[in-house]
């Protein structure tokens, strides 16, 4: 992530972050796209830096095997074959733009992804930074290399990979208390009305669906972080 992320508690008042909740699935590519697109419009002068991002899950396959499908199979039963092949071109074309080199024929397995949610619900408990770094490396592992993320050893080297405590990497991956948590997270995010991802809940009052251009995000966030500064003000 580009920008600054701060853990909520860790700030005195005169330097809240803007929280931004968002709600993905690493095996979806729009959220990937929609991330970047985001990064991207943080990098423009006058953007707000000081962000507590957190994200939460959404399973676009709650049903999906536990060892995932052929991805092949998979998407010619949900598209079509001619479809399914159109719609990784055209991911690819949008990847391209933000720096996405999407691996689609890297990919023989489209995996259930309940695991990997866990995992990030883990890493939060290590702080947002945590959590963004782990967000990150599922995302580009099984996009761009093309990994099978529902498996728990390849999870396992990712959180590796990103800093996290192996002990309690492999208690999120085997306990309960983690499955129990992200069920409640989904089930608070079905509550909300969520039925697609990406979507971005900032200061826990607007929301954003879909992966916006970062035209969009330089406009919106400056206004929403002045807003948020004045409540503060306010409050003082």
């Amino acid at each position: 992530m580009v920008a600054q992320i701060h853990d909520r508690d860790t700030q005195g008042s005169n330097a809240e972050p803007l929280p931004i909740t968002i709600y993905s699935d690493v095996i979806c590519p729009w959220c990937y796209v929609g991330k970047r697109r985001f990064e991207k419009a943080l990098t423009a002068p006058g953007m707000p830096q000081n962000l507590a991002i957190t994200w939460r899950p959404f399973e676009l396959n709650p049903d999906m095997p536990a060892e995932g499908r052929a991805r092949a199979a998979y998407r010619a039963s949900k598209f079509g074959p001619e479809k399914a092949r159109q719609l990784d071109q055209q991911m690819t074309e949008n990847g391209r733009e933000v720096g996405i080199a999407f691996a689609f024929d890297k990919m023989p397995r489209t995996p259930n992804t309940r695991l990997a949610h866990r995992l990030i619900w883990q890493a939060e408990r290590q702080g947002l930074e945590a959590q963004n770094a782990l967000v990150d490396r599922l995302f580009a592992a099984y996009f761009e290399q093309g990994l099978d993320i529902g498996r728990k050893d390849v999870l396992l080297e990712l959180a590796n990979s990103a800093g996290l405590n192996s002990d309690e990497t492999r208690i999120a991956l085997e306990e309960d208390g983690s499955l129990e948590a992200v069920l409640e997270l989904e089930a608070a995010g079905v509550n909300l009305g969520i039925r697609g991802v990406p979507f971005f809940l900032l200061i826990d009052k607007y929301a954003v669906s879909g992966a916006q251009p970062a035209e969009m995000w330089r406009d919106a966030l400056p206004k929403i972080a002045a807003e948020r500064r004045d409540e503060f003000a306010a409050r003082a």
